[in-house]
Formats: structure tokens, C-alpha cells, sequence
């Protein structure tokens, strides 16, 4: 299956990270996210139920992120995966990747960041 609903770009606050300054002053994340799903059956029906709400799945990784608190990003991707698995039964896959621009690395970069795939066959 190659079909998907996809998010690229979304920036949102987070206090995510090992060191207390991230915690207490927060900083930016970008998000992408591929939602591996069959749209074969709203393609042909053109009806908004035989989709996914790609509201639903915005507010679902916004709420993670900025209501939740990690230590690691990559346990940030995890709960947004498991997240959109465990609420969109249609979902076949998702791929998550995370960029932290702000990351407290010494050094020059444009951003560090993580990304993984997860899909229902994954225990």
C-alpha cells in the first residue's frame, strides 16, 4: 500500500529534553508525519466519514507534545505513534520524524532530530 495522508512542517512549543533549561524555557519541534492508509474507498466516495480527520490527527500529536514532558525525542515519536495507531483503526503505518532546531549541542547545525516507522504488525 503506498497511499497516505501526510503532515510536513508542523512547528510546535514543547519542554521536551534532558536538562532542566528545556523543561523551564521549552523550545521549538518540527514535526513531519506519513499516515500510511488505504484511500481508495474516499476517493471513490468522496465522503468525509470514509477518511481520516486530519484534524483529529493534528490535535492528537499537538496535544502530545505540548501537554506531555520527555526526556527524549525519541520517546516523543513513540507516543505519537502509538497515539495515532491506537486512535485511527484505518491506519496501516505511520512514520514519524521530529526536528529539534534548538537542540542544546555545542556546535553548528540547522537542526538535529530523529525518525522512526511503526505499523500494526510491530508488537
Amino acid at each position: 500500500m503506498s497511499d497516505r495522508i501526510f503532515f510536513r512542517g508542523i512547528v510546535l512549543f514543547g519542554r521536551h529534553g534532558l536538562f532542566e533549561e528545556e523543561e523551564r524555557l521549552g523550545q521549538r519541534f518540527e514535526i513531519d508525519l506519513d499516515c500510511q492508509v488505504d484511500l481508495s474507498r474516499p476517493g471513490r466516495s468522496d465522503h468525509f466519514g470514509d477518511t481520516i480527520d486530519y484534524g483529529r490527527v493534528y490535535e492528537t500529536v499537538r496535544a502530545i507534545v505540548e501537554d506531555e514532558r520527555f526526556k527524549l525525542i525519541e520517546a516523543l515519536a513513540e507516543r505519537i505513534a502509538d497515539s495515532l495507531l491506537a486512535s485511527f483503526e484505518q491506519l496501516e503505518a505511520v512514520r514519524v520524524e521530529i526536528r529539534k532546531p534548538s537542540a542544546p549541542i555545542p556546535g553548528v547545525f540547522e537542526t538535529v532530530g530523529i525518525e522512526i516507522h511503526r505499523d500494526r504488525k510491530r508488537p
